[in-house]
């Protein structure tokens, strides 16, 4: 029988990338990271985005109907971590400007602006389906997350 631990354990070795997820609602920047991003479909440009049921993030996306992604860099574990943590003010001292009439990090080297399509429960999260509007990309390393740690593509070897 397999424990929420071993899930947790599992899931751990499954490498994902970073990004921060971004809504504004009545003129305030709300975001949060989120390494549970996925691309969904090419026609018409689609991602996923999986959010816990209790976020002020979700409730906040649910009700404008858009949102946006933030793929981080390989060099952003720190806008990551403020990003995850419970502060209130995490856009406080990050640059962050308004694109599309969401909060987007001007650093960071991918950018997609989502409507969203629909909503999916899923145990304690939602998964949010989401058709892209706008895309901005860089050549950069992004940020991934695996084995409970921040590490990017690069430093992986590929497989013969």
């Amino acid at each position: 029988m397999m424990t929420e631990q071993d899930f947790r354990d599992l899931m751990a070795g499954v490498c994902a990338p970073v990004t921060v997820v971004t809504a504004a609602e009545g003129g305030t920047p709300h975001g949060s990271t989120v390494s549970a991003f996925a691309s969904l479909s090419l026609r018409p440009p689609m991602v996923s985005v999986a959010l816990d049921r209790a976020s002020g993030l979700l409730a906040r996306i649910q009700t404008t109907g858009r949102f946006g992604v933030n793929v981080l860099g390989a060099e952003q574990k720190a806008l990551a971590l403020r990003f995850a943590g419970r502060s209130a003010n995490r856009f406080d001292s990050v640059r962050w400007e308004y694109d599309h009439d969401l909060p987007r990090l001007p650093d960071a080297p991918g950018w997609l602006v989502c409507e969203l399509t629909s909503a999916v429960a899923g145990g304690d999260h939602r998964l949010l389906l989401g058709t892209v509007v706008h895309a901005r990309t860089a050549t950069a390393a992004p940020l991934v997350y695996g084995h409970r740690t921040f590490g990017t593509h690069s430093a992986f070897a590929p497989v013969a």
